[in-house]
């Protein structure tokens, strides 16, 4: 038997201030396109937003349907979107936030694991990490690659 451990690095931050400038500004696109989930069975309204490497800025919000299975995630709205229309170009970012009933939550939602699995694919892609910028009201988090949310994704050398 070996033993491995894996290290899962991530930065808080306190308050949308704190952030660099061009991450600010991301987490302000993200909670603007929340405004237009389409929630109405969870009330889980969820923005994200992408910064794409020719400046492009990209935003998606949850879609729901009574079928749930049949809804999408903010996250995966915004990726296939900036994929299809921008297919030679990478993403730099991502940041994720998510309101309820009682407003911005108050620790960050994280990506379910098909957002994540997204995540990665789309860094394998274009061959670059993507900084994953998660919201919230009382910690903002940054991870510098979708690895450090999905450490064991299905990568496409497993299909080899």
């Amino acid at each position: 038997m070996r033993r491995k451990e894996l290290r899962i690095m991530v930065c808080e931050y306190d308050a949308v201030v704190e952030l660099p400038d061009a991450d600010q500004k991301l987490v302000l696109a993200a909670r603007e396109a929340s405004k237009n989930a389409y929630a109405p069975y969870s009330k889980f309204h969820v923005g994200a937003a992408l910064l794409l490497e020719n400046g492009e800025v990209i935003t998606g919000s949850n879609q729901e349907n009574a079928d749930f299975t049949d809804g999408l995630c903010a996250e995966r709205v915004a990726l296939f979107y900036a994929n299809s229309t921008y297919p030679d170009v990478a993403v730099k970012a991502i940041a994720v936030t998510a309101k309820n009933a009682h407003g911005l939550l108050e620790f960050p939602a994280q990506p379910c694991g098909s957002c994540r699995q997204v995540l990665v694919e789309t860094e394998v892609r274009y061959n670059k990490h993507i900084r994953v910028i998660l919201d919230g009201r009382k910690h903002i988090q940054v991870l510098e690659g979708a690895d450090n949310l999905l450490p064991f994704a299905f990568k496409p050398k497993d299909l080899e």
